[in-house]
Parts: C-alpha cells; sequence; structure tokens
C-alpha cells in the first residue's frame, strides 16, 4: 500500500509548504517583539516586549504570488554562485582534469572507502566548526559523486558525506565566528569561552556521523539495489568506469590552481569577511585559468561553461523557493508570535528539562529561521533571560542553540545549501530525509545527554553574567522583521 504513493518532486513540496505557511499567517495572530539595533546594524528582539499587533493585514494571494520571484531574489547569492561552480567544473571536466584526479584517488582510496568516508567527514566539520564554511562545499559535490560512482557507491553517500560535515561542523563548532561568537556576544558570556567542552564532544559527534554514513555506504556496497537513489539517472553518468585519463602535468597545474582558490578563499573568509561574491569571483578565474592550461578553445569553454549551468536550473529553483517559506512567514508578520509561543512553556520545566527545550525550539526554529546568525539574533536574547530564570546558564543556552541550528541544517528543507547540494546531486529531498533523519535522532538524543550533563555539573557558571542595566528600546515597525539570510 505504502509503495502504492507517489511522493511528489522536491519543488512541489517546498510550493507546498510555502502553501501552509501562508495559511498560518490568516491563522496565527500577528505580533511583534520591540527590537534594537545592534553595533553591526543587525535587528535584535528585546525581551519582555511581546505584544500582538493591532489592526493586522493580511497575505494576499497575489502577494503570495511576489514571494517566489522575491524569494529568487533573495537567494541571488547562492543561486550565481551555484551556477558559476556548475559552470567552471564543466570547464575542467573537459580538460579531463577532474576525471583524472578521481582516477589517482581510487588508486589511493579505491579499497578503503571507510577511510574516505571518515577523512570527507572530519575535515568539513573541521573547517565548518572553524571558520563557518558552507556553500564553499559546493565545487565538492559533483567530484565527490563521481568518485563513489566509481567506487561502486552512490551519490546518496557523496551528499552524506558533505552534508554529515558541514552540519556536525556547526552543531559543535569551538569557533565558529558566524554562530558562536554572535550568540556568546548576545548572551553577554565571554567570546570563544567554554571551549573545553565543544572541543571535547568534537570528535563523537564525528564518529556518529561517520558510523551512519559508513553503515549505509556498506550496505550499498553489499547489494547496490539497497541504495536509495537506485534507479534515478546520475548527474555523471557520463563518467567512464575504470577508464580514467592519467594525471597528465597540465592538469596537475589546474588541480594545484584549485588548491591555491580554496587558500586564498580560507583566507579571504577569516581575514575579510569574503562570501559567496568574491567566492564566485575566485571560481571563475581558477575557470579562465582551467580554460588556458587546458588547451580548450574559447568557443568550446564558452560552451561547456553554459552547459554546466543548464544542469543546474533545477538546483537554483529549488534555493529560491526554498527561501521564499521563510519569507512568507516575515511578510506575514507571525515569526516572533512562533518564537514567543515557542519559548514561553520553558518556563514551566526544570533547569534540565529546560535546557532539552531549549534544543527542541532551536531544531524548530531553524525551519522558519535558516540563516545561523539571523537565529542567534532572533533567539538568544529570548532564552538568555529565560535561563537565568529556571536555572540554565547562558553557556549552556549558547550550547542548545549551537545544536540546534548546526544539525538541523541537515535536514530543513528551507537550507538553501542543503538544497543545493542534493540538487546537484540529483537527490530528491524524500530520500534524503528517509537518510538523514535517523542521523538527526541519534545526533539530538546525544545532544540532549550533553545539554543535561552540562546543567547538572554546572558547566559555564563561571562566564555566566551579572545583571546590567536596561537597554534602550526602539519602537518596531512592519519593516523591523528579522533577516533570515
Amino acid at each position: 500500500m505504502l509503495q502504492k504513493i507517489k511522493v511528489p518532486h522536491t519543488l512541489v513540496l517546498l510550493l507546498g509548504m510555502m502553501f501552509i505557511a501562508y495559511l498560518a499567517t490568516w491563522l496565527v495572530p500577528q505580533g511583534f517583539f520591540q527590537m534594537i539595533a545592534t553595533d553591526h546594524g543587525r535587528q535584535m528582539v528585546v525581551p519582555g516586549t511581546f505584544a500582538f499587533s493591532e489592526g493586522a493585514s493580511y497575505l494576499s494571494p497575489w502577494d503570495l504570488l511576489m514571494v517566489i520571484p522575491r524569494a529568487l531574489g533573495s537567494a541571488q547569492d547562492v543561486i550565481f554562485f551555484v551556477f558559476i561552480v556548475g559552470g567552471v567544473l564543466s570547464v575542467a571536466r573537459a580538460t579531463g582534469a577532474i576525471d583524472a584526479m578521481i582516477g589517482a584517488l581510487l588508486e589511493r582510496f579505491g579499497h578503503s572507502p571507510n577511510m574516505l568516508i571518515f577523512m570527507v567527514v572530519f575535515c568539513f566539520a573541521m573547517a565548518s566548526g572553524a571558520i563557518g564554511v558552507a556553500g564553499e562545499y559546493v565545487p565538492f559535490v559533483l567530484i565527490l559523486v563521481a568518485l563513489c560512482k566509481a567506487m561502486r557507491l552512490d551519490a546518496m553517500t557523496a551528499v552524506g558525506m558533505v552534508i554529515t560535515g558541514y552540519g556536525i561542523g556547526y552543531g559543535v563548532s569551538a569557533f565558529n565566528p558566524f554562530t558562536v561568537l554572535i550568540a556568546q556576544q548576545i548572551a553577554e558570556v565571554p567570546v570563544y569561552s567554554g571551549l573545553e567542552l565543544r572541543l571535547a564532544i568534537f570528535l563523537p559527534f564525528v564518529l556518529i556521523g561517520f558510523h551512519h554514513v559508513w553503515r549505509y555506504a556498506a550496505m550499498v556496497l553489499k547489494n547496490p539495489q539497497d541504495s536509495l537513489v537506485v534507479g534515478l539517472p546520475c548527474p555523471l553518468a557520463g563518467v567512464a568506469e575504470g577508464a580514467y585519463p592519467k594525471l597528465e602535468r597540465r592538469h596537475q597545474f589546474i588541480l594545484l590552481g584549485l588548491v591555491a582558490i580554496l587558500a586564498v578563499a580560507v583566507w579571504g573568509i577569516a581575514t575579510h569577511d569574503w562570501y559567496l561574491n568574491e567566492l564566485g569571483a575566485l571560481f571563475l578565474g581558477w575557470g579562465m585559468f582551467t580554460a588556458i592550461v587546458g588547451k580548450l578553445s574559447s568557443d568550446e569553454a564558452a560552451s561547456r561553461f553554459i552547459e554546466g549551468v543548464k544542469d543546474l536550473t533545477g538546483t537554483a529553483l529549488l534555493i529560491g523557493v526554498a527561501r521564499g517559506i521563510a519569507l512568507v512567514m516575515e511578510d506575514g508578520q507571525i515569526l516572533h508570535t512562533l518564537v514567543y509561543a515557542l519559548s514561553e512553556p520553558l518556563s514551566l520545566l526544570g533547569a534540565e528539562l529546560a535546557a532539552v527545550g531549549m534544543l527542541a525550539i532551536q531544531t524548530l526554529l531553524n525551519l522558519f529561521i535558516p540563516s545561523g546568525s539571523g537565529q542567534a539574533y532572533v533567539t538568544m536574547p529570548l532564552m538568555a533571560p529565560i535561563g537565568d530564570i529556571i536555572g540554565v546558564n547562558r553557556q549552556v543556552a549558547v550550547l542548545a542553540y549551537q545544536f540546534g541550528d548546526g544539525f538541523s541544517n541537515m535536514i530543513v528543507p528551507t537550507n538553501a545549501v542543503l538544497m543545493g547540494i542534493i540538487g546537484i546531486a540529483g537527490v530528491p529531498y524524500h530520500l534524503w530525509f528517509k537518510f538523514c533523519a535517523p542521523l538527526m535522532l541519534k545526533l539530538l538524543a546525544a545532544s540532549a545527554v550533553v545539554l543535561v550533563l552540562a546543567v547538572t555539573f554546572s558547566y559555564g557558571d563561571a562566564e555566566q553574567p551579572r545583571a546590567e542595566g536596561a537597554q534602550i528600546i526602539v519602537p518596531v515597525t512592519a519593516e523591523a522583521t528579522i533577516q533570515a539570510g
């Protein structure tokens, strides 16, 4: 019976979620917290100021239709970065450099896929935890899909390696400037304090992710028909199995160029706050370098670039529509109401249960506020004082925020990076959900244990701030909604 149920296309699922969000704007009372502007120009919630709106206005069907092109515009940085990466990698493949690299990696890891999986998950988690790398992983997706295909694995394994590393890195990050630093500043605890616990739990959580991906990969190796994506078209169907070109000198120069731009990207992110526009420019430069060194004519390079962009048009639409779900919530002025309704019950719980409750709330809210920094600005001004009242110190509140935001990045369809990665790999969202949901449960269970132990052993009590004077309140307007990007 269940096998006869046809799961709709990912785009249909996202549009359905957008329509549900639209209906919610008619059913959920509109309300606002008052806001203050931070030193960085972001709007931050003022605790204790929530009020329902008077004379609420509602979104019309025309407003709902307008959300889609607006969402595409709002997500344009991710969309165009995906287009650029797809086009440039298509040029690189035309030179044979990508296939030659895959052949070389097969010689190294072909008989130990478990080592490959661990190294990818561990390295990606390290990068995400240190400097907040996320969308920068997009260039690796097609390469890993091709590598897994050559190792008799599947696209789901490749996606699992990338997203598991990315999500766990954010969830247990020790240094991420976009989540840890911002949340600790808002909670008024010393920046990067509590480092010891986050460093201690990094490897155990990475091992949870590695074990989940490896168990699936071992199942596919044993019986390829057990693959969740069996029968689906592979985005790199043209890659020849067992017939990879030799890694020539020109291929080595091209790949060294890739390593060089990635090193420059890390430097730019860490020191100059670079993001996708600057990274896109780097990849365009590498694409031109690749075409010259690979001896492609200008016409052939242009043709290959356009082919790569065309292949990712569907992915771009998914990214834009995913952004639209949160946009509907913001336009309908119900986002603050949902945050308020979810945060209030915490005051009725004991400290240990309240810490786990914070984790649950942060996980749910990431569906509506998929930006890590945006979620910090909305939730931490509420969670920190609530924690003061019920005995959960602010360091634990920050940890609950990290867990909820980071791990749910791996599964919420409003996350543009997630939708871009699975779209490039040709993995439908409902199949990714089936793969990822058990991993999410494992990570959340481990997170709950860590939070309970943190409360029990007074983690962060030394950094608990003293009460300070009241903040200046700026009256809220309809335009002062939270940015989720």
